[in-house]
């Protein structure tokens, strides 16, 4: 019998294997056809035990099974459930809308698996090896589930728009021959994409996915050390978190749960750039304990991501830079020691305005953090870190932050705006420390009066003067534009004429400090 005739019927064909009856009849059935042995080292579909005839059926019967298959036996719902079956030729379902329920577990293709604009309600291949999966465009109303699978020729998910869950747990995909382990750009995911304990060998490229709730890439290994990036997801949308996190390994497993204290754990590493630039996400991108090996020109690229938090919490890169520039987050979550040094950080436009240290991390430790991001002179960081220090009520530690933005600044001037500045830093710390002003002024009257007791004064006009009051004298020429009627009363000569000419002058510096101190202070009140 050929395919198609009587098939509407339930017939047997007649050129089907013994293998191929019986996954007819399951089929019809709606049963579990299970091929295994038994042996676990023997079923293992990634070992390298040969399958017999016994337990190896054709991919185009599969594909005429869900593509148009007999129908189901009287009370049952006709599904193809395969576990431990050797399939051979490619399996074929490009373009087709396929109907029945289709779970196949620890099965071996020999060849590719072809989606491409499939239509399915639910896919689920568990703990499967086949050489590659093509399946841009693919649609399913349900999960598409491939958990434990091993591709050694790369995942194909371009355009695909899955309707609930996505699922490569503890999956294996090596690189395809353009260097991507799996191909995902445009892709829609409706509520979670779960990539725990993931092993990618080439680039993860997710360009403006869409995910409807949560990305987790806990435990994860992304590999593509001799490429630019091992995850390349700019434009990439999430609408909950981003997790980058350890998972549990070993004992009970479940996704998507904090391990239980003493559960050995995988941290999430990547060997290779990441770049998510243009991100958005709902809740949180979640570097928590996250390991990154990045080559000189290799990066962790958050440009212009936006965020409710940012949980920077990762170890530090040893090499490569991290970007923040233009990125905007509500709360940035971070430890001293994530942050990497001088020349290896940019944060240029980098907005955020809660800062939730985990651990010390003291101010010297913070100024050191904007230090880092601005390899030239930049203003914008250090106001950006007062501004959040001041609206946390650190009036103090926001001051030192833009007396350090000050001395910072006054490296890139010409000597004499240098020397002014030292003069505006030594006298009243750029007015950042007016206390510094009453002791200046203390001390100068004091060494005033005392020498100024000395000097000779005739009187301008002998007909009408004051009396002789050096105290006075002394405030008198330390405070500019206030007149206490003194200066001009008393007439000096020789070194007295200089040293009243200093006091004038170290009356203008001081009080020019403190009125430039005072206007910025207003300024930014």
């Amino acid at each position: 019998m050929t395919e198609g005739d009587g098939v509407r019927d339930g017939d047997l064909p007649d050129d089907l294997t013994a293998a191929e009856a019986g996954m007819w009849q399951a089929f019809r059935n709606g049963s579990v056809y299970d091929l295994s042995s038994g042996d676990m080292h023997v079923d293992d579909p990634h070992g390298g035990h040969p399958w017999g005839p016994e337990r190896t059926v054709r991919a185009r019967i599969v594909c005429w099974l869900l593509l148009d298959g007999p129908p189901p036996l009287a009370g049952r719902v006709s599904s193809l459930k395969l576990a431990g079956v050797r399939i051979t030729g490619p399996l074929d379902l490009a373009g087709g809308t396929v109907l029945p329920y289709m779970e196949l577990r620890g099965c071996r293709f020999d060849d590719e698996i072809l989606l491409p604009e499939a239509h399915f309600t639910t896919a689920r291949f568990v703990n499967c090896a086949a050489p590659r999966l093509e399946a841009a465009r693919l649609h399913t109303e349900g999960d598409l589930h491939l958990p434990r699978c091993r591709f050694l020729g790369g995942v194909r998910l371009t355009d695909a728009h899955i309707g609930t869950d996505l699922l490569l747990n503890q999956a294996v995909v090596y690189r395809d021959r353009s260097g991507r382990s799996i191909a995902a750009d445009g892709m829609t995911v409706g509520q979670d994409l779960q990539a725990e304990l993931l092993e990618t060998h080439g680039e993860l490229s997710l360009r403006s996915a869409k995910v409807g709730v949560s990305l987790s890439l806990r435990g994860a290994r992304l590999r593509n050390p001799d490429g630019r990036f091992a995850l390349n997801a700019p434009q990439l949308t999430v609408g909950r978190t981003l997790y980058l996190t350890p998972a549990g390994v070993g004992g009970p497993w479940q996704s998507g749960t904090t391990p239980a204290r003493g559960t050995r754990i995988q941290r999430f590493e990547c060997q290779g750039g990441i770049r998510l630039d243009d991100g958005r996400f709902g809740d949180a991108i979640d570097l928590e304990r996250a390991r990154f090996t990045f080559t000189d020109d290799q990066q962790l690229s958050l440009r212009r991501v936006q965020a409710p938090e940012l949980r920077f919490l990762g170890e530090e890169p040893q090499r490569g830079g991290v970007l923040l520039s233009g990125a905007r987050v509500v709360n940035l979550v971070d430890l001293a020691t994530s942050w990497p040094g001088p020349g290896r950080l940019h944060m240029g436009g980098f907005a955020y305005e809660n800062l939730v240290p985990q651990g010390p991390f003291p101010l010297t430790r913070r100024l050191d953090w904007v230090a880092a991001a601005t390899a030239e002179y930049n203003p914008e960081p250090y106001e950006r870190l007062a501004t959040v220090l001041r609206a946390a009520g650190e009036d103090e530690d926001a001051r030192e932050v833009l007396l350090a933005k000050q001395r910072r600044r006054r490296e890139t001037l010409p000597p004499a705006a240098k020397v002014w500045g030292y003069a505006q830093d030594l006298t009243v710390a750029y007015g950042y420390r007016p206390g510094r002003a009453a002791v200046w002024m203390a001390v100068l009257w004091a060494a005033g009066t005392l020498a100024f007791a000395h000097a000779p004064h005739p009187p301008m006009n002998s007909g009408g003067h004051p009396a002789w009051d050096p105290a006075l004298f002394v405030l008198d020429l330390l405070l500019p534009v206030i007149d206490l009627g003194q200066v001009g009363q008393w007439r000096l000569t020789g070194g007295w004429q200089w040293a009243a000419a200093a006091m004038i002058l170290l009356g203008w510096i001081l009080a020019t400090t403190v009125a430039a101190g005072a206007t910025r202070l207003l300024r930014r009140g």
